[in-house]
């Protein structure tokens, strides 16, 4: 079954291929025409292109004419010409499908083609990269292609914004010292990262083709979706984007959702308190860990150590909610979470490691007060928890792009993933020339500490051999333990990993050079490009001298790469096997492992160990077996299968919430356009009456609630002055009585058009709803949230927990939409308009969630504008300015008579008691 399936796989992509096949032809048929060209017609073509789209013509259309283009400004301008398999790699990102290509084949060139011609739209075309500094070198590189051909590029940036200018000045420092005065002095050196003008993120996304991270486009359409104003959103739709390190970005990255959040209440004490419990407690005996999920479950002799600390009778009782949460994050931070494993310490500042690529994830931080228990642990300042503003997977945010596309050089293990998720097709496309790496059996040891010393012996014979060798470990730890070994033995070598991260570009470009030895995290197995030789644009001056050191090594055999542990994720050892073999250089690449790694254990490390015991295997010398390394395979097989169904089960819940997201955003856009909502409003107070009604007066007469009808009409309308008399309610039919207060919406509406005028009485009812809804709307969120958490109990009644959740979902929706369609009601007749001082900015930050909370910049919850809503004048006061203040009493009955004190003491109370439900 398996071989008939890789034999269908295998068919469906050589058919992909041989069907772009005569497109690349025709590309190639057309490089003599534009080789022709000028400078300046070359640049021209852009324009005819654009004029022929608009005329109705495709993009399919245009494509050859468009890739030949690109293909000549990137000769011209760069000095490079793309390859027919870069061809086919751009012509199936075109197609909104994956191109797996290899590391070194040029992925960043291919990129260009297809964000070329998705940029004739004028509707912008994205490029999504896996950080800052990729996205700015890319865009800085590659921008001269574009600029070549007259197509705008923008970037962003977690500091700023940018958009290409390759005459931009150079800033002080940038470069080497230039004296102007001296004629025979060497001009200062231009960087990509040079060719940029400072500019705003609206400048950046009205360019052709915007570069940046995923965390950027997925932050700025949240924020986007906070504003006030409609001048203030940066983007201006998604609909293309190529995403570089597709699985990274799609697979590993969307484990955690974005999340954008404020400040809640400061507990900091707390958390110290409980850091010092946790220090007391004692693994196996007082808890027990679950390394898969990272979690903790305390034992009976563990809760009773705490309910005798804490003072408690039963830490999980309902009422002790709050202290059992604090005990658990506090243990999961002393005993689960290691220092320079999973986060560093900089400053004051806890800051995360990414797992899979072993950078800084600067200014994110693990949620739910996992975040504030590390701070705690470790004795840095504790800072608040945050509240939910707005939230998105980034599985849901990609899904909103019309066209979507991705490369990488390891997406075949996770295509089933791509296509279930995403509905893209994964294609592989052949390289320019043979790969001749070659992929060397596991050595596998009895212990780590028989591994480590294997290694570093290993790294010192290829290193006096000459032979550049790339080490990939796991963890920050871990890649300085080897650098003490090395230092040792007396080898020069280079550690990178995220401590060292500014020193990344230099420590790569010297990689490839022979002796050289680069100890490196996961960090080095993306985006990186190691040359043999070294890069000759920065390590050696001569060409000649390069082209010497390149062709030595490559008769030693290349560079050698070795990892140093096996990951849980099969396509992250490929990474790592990938940075050797670049466009038919040789290479090898070989894994050490020990019974004592975590991957080994999982499939039975012990029975090898006690196997290698009885036949009295020496612990310095590895046994290479086919059938261990196979198993090793399967656990990771297995461990990639629990992950997706965790990024499933996430975004299965995220499905639920993306729905009553797309509602809510629909309607904040209806407000924010400008479009008249006095239709909408008085659909909510008719709403709003016939419910009213409905409730006070129904049946027979004899069940009338006049009084309670004319209180709870006074919650709506400002006085009760066009109120029907109490005889006349009595003689009317429950629907008579809806008509009549009906018809008092639109008298007062168009008296207070009257009053205040149509502009400000629209931005009255701008800032009424948009007020009404983010405030219900992030309490809702916070309801979901608490109600995803809990609701894996179900499971326990037989009953499926997402099933349960969409039931729920659906019922508090309908709530939240009552809720707002109400206080929006009682509150549009009730307001005063006054100028009143800007309110104070409050802190919002960025964040992804799952395991981590992220904070990547400040941005305003509110935008910073002169309020129009002052003193609240009537009965609901509770969501608007003026706090508790309540209506103003009336003095007479509906029907003309005085009030006597105890009627209007009644009506004040129940004034009250409305006003603090609503708020």
């Amino acid at each position: 079954m398996f071989k008939l399936f890789s034999k269908l796989v295998g068919d469906s992509n050589e058919k992909a291929l041989k069907d772009i096949q005569p497109l690349v032809d025709e590309i190639n048929n057309l490089e003599p025409e534009f080789e022709k060209l000028s400078d300046e017609e070359l640049k021209g073509v852009t324009a005819d292109y654009r004029a022929r789209y608009q005329s109705g013509e495709s993009l399919d259309d245009i494509l050859p004419e468009a890739f030949a283009a690109v293909r000549e400004a990137s000769r011209r301008v760069v000095g490079m010409r793309p390859f027919d398999v870069q061809m086919i790699g751009g012509i199936v990102l075109h197609q909104g499908k994956i191109a797996e290509m290899r590391t070194g084949e040029g992925k960043t060139l291919v990129a260009t083609m297809p964000a070329y011609l998705n940029a004739i739209t004028g509707e912008g075309a994205h490029v999504i990269t896996v950080n800052d500094y990729l996205a700015k070198l890319h865009a800085g590189w590659m921008g001269n292609v574009h600029h070549a051909l007259g197509i705008t590029v923008g970037c962003l940036q977690n500091d700023g914004s940018w958009v290409f200018n390759p005459d931009a000045p150079l800033a002080a420092g940038s470069g080497e010292e230039h004296n102007e005065d001296d004629a025979d002095a060497a001009p200062p050196v231009r960087t990509p990262e040079d060719n940029f003008n400072a500019a705003t993120k609206q400048e950046a996304y009205a360019c052709d083709i915007t570069y940046g991270t995923n965390n950027e486009f997925g932050f700025d359409y949240l924020r986007d979706n906070m504003v006030e104003e409609s001048d203030r959103r940066v983007q201006r739709g998604r609909t293309y984007a190529i995403v570089d390190e597709v699985d990274s970005i799609l697979i590993d990255e969307a484990r955690t959702p974005l999340i954008i959040s404020g400040p809640a209440k400061e507990q900091g004490q707390e958390y110290r308190r409980f850091s010092v419990l946790a220090k007391r407690l004692t693994p196996d005996v007082h808890f027990e860990i679950e390394d898969k999920r990272k979690t903790i479950m305390l034992s009976d002799e563990g809760i009773a150590a705490v309910e005798r600390e804490l003072k408690v009778e039963n830490l999980y009782a309902p009422e002790n909610d709050v202290l059992s949460h604090f005990t658990e994050n506090a243990i999961r931070a002393e005993h689960v979470y290691a220092k320079d494993r999973e986060y560093v310490v900089q400053g004051q500042e806890i800051i995360l490691v990414d797992e899979f690529t072993g950078r800084l994830m600067t200014g994110r931080r693990f949620s739910d007060g996992l975040h504030q228990a590390l701070e705690a642990k470790e004795g840095v300042r504790v800072q608040r928890e945050s509240n939910t503003y707005a939230t998105i997977t980034l599985q849901n945010y990609f899904r909103m792009y019309d066209k979507l596309s991705g490369m990488t050089g390891t997406a075949a293990t996770e295509a089933e993933e791509l296509d279930k998720i995403y509905k893209l097709e994964v294609v592989d496309i052949p390289t320019n020339k043979p790969i001749q790496r070659v992929d060397l059996g596991d050595f596998i040891y009895m212990t780590e500490e028989a591994k480590w010393n294997a290694i570093a012996e290993k790294i010192s014979e290829l290193h006096h051999d000459g032979r550049p060798v790339l080490v990939g470990t796991t963890s920050i730890d871990k890649s300085e333990l080897l650098g003490q070994l090395l230092k040792k033995k007396r080898v020069p070598h280079n550690v990178l990993n995220a401590k060292q991260h500014e020193r990344e570009a230099n420590v790569v470009a010297e990689a490839g050079k022979a002796g050289a030895v680069t100890v490196a995290t996961n960090m080095a197995g993306r985006g990186t490009d190691i040359i043999l030789g070294g890069n000759p644009d920065v390590t050696t001056p001569s060409d000649a001298g390069w082209e010497a050191d390149h062709n030595t090594i490559i008769q030693k055999g290349g560079l050698f790469v070795l990892g140093t542990e096996r990951h849980e994720s099969r396509r992250i050892d490929n990474q790592l096997r990938g940075r050797c073999g670049r466009q038919g250089d040789p290479g090898e690449t070989q894994f050490f492992l020990s019974t004592e790694d975590d991957i080994v254990r999982r499939f039975g490390g012990d029975k090898i160990r006690g196997a290698m015991n009885l036949f009295r295997w020496e612990a310095d010398v590895p046994i290479e077996n086919k059938m261990v390394s196979r198993s090793v395979e399967t656990a990771q097989t297995k461990v990639e299968a629990q992950n997706f169904e965790i990024r499933k089960y996430l975004v299965d819940y995220d499905d639920v919430v993306n729905t009553q997201r797309d509602v809510i955003y629909q309607l904040r856009d209806k407000i924010i356009d400008g479009e008249d909502l006095r239709p909408t409003i008085t659909e909510y107070l008719e709403e709003e009456v016939r419910i009213i009604v409905s409730e006070r007066i129904n049946g027979g007469t004899e069940n009338y609630d006049v009084d309670g009808l004319f209180r709870d009409l006074m919650l709506v309308f400002p006085t009760p002055e066009g109120f029907p008399t109490r005889d006349a309610i009595y003689d009317m039919r429950p629907d008579e009585a809806v008509e009549t207060f009906l018809e008092l919406i639109d008298t007062i509406y168009d008296k207070r058009t009257g009053e205040f005028g149509a502009e400000l009485l629209h931005k009255l009812e701008r800032t009424i709803m948009l007020r009404t809804i983010d405030e219900h709307w992030v309490e809702h969120l916070t309801s979901m949230d608490n109600m995803r958490q809990g609701i894996g109990l179900e499971a326990a009644g037989q009953r499926d927990p997402l099933v349960a959740y969409k039931r729920q979902a659906f019922e508090m929706f309908t709530s939240l939409d009552t809720t707002i369609k109400s206080s929006v009601a009682r509150t549009i007749f009730r307001v005063a308009l006054t100028q009143q001082p800007p309110p104070s900015e409050a802190p919002v930050t960025t964040a992804t969630k799952a395991d981590a909370d992220v904070s990547t910049q400040k941005a305003n919850a509110v935008a910073n504008q002169k309020s129009i809503m002052a003193g609240v004048n009537s009965g609901h006061g509770g969501n608007q300015q003026g706090g508790n203040s309540l209506a103003q009493v009336p003095t007479h009955t509906p029907e003309g008579r005085k009030m006597t004190r105890a009627e209007r003491r009644k009506i004040e109370r129940l004034q009250r008691k409305q006003s603090k439900q609503d708020s």
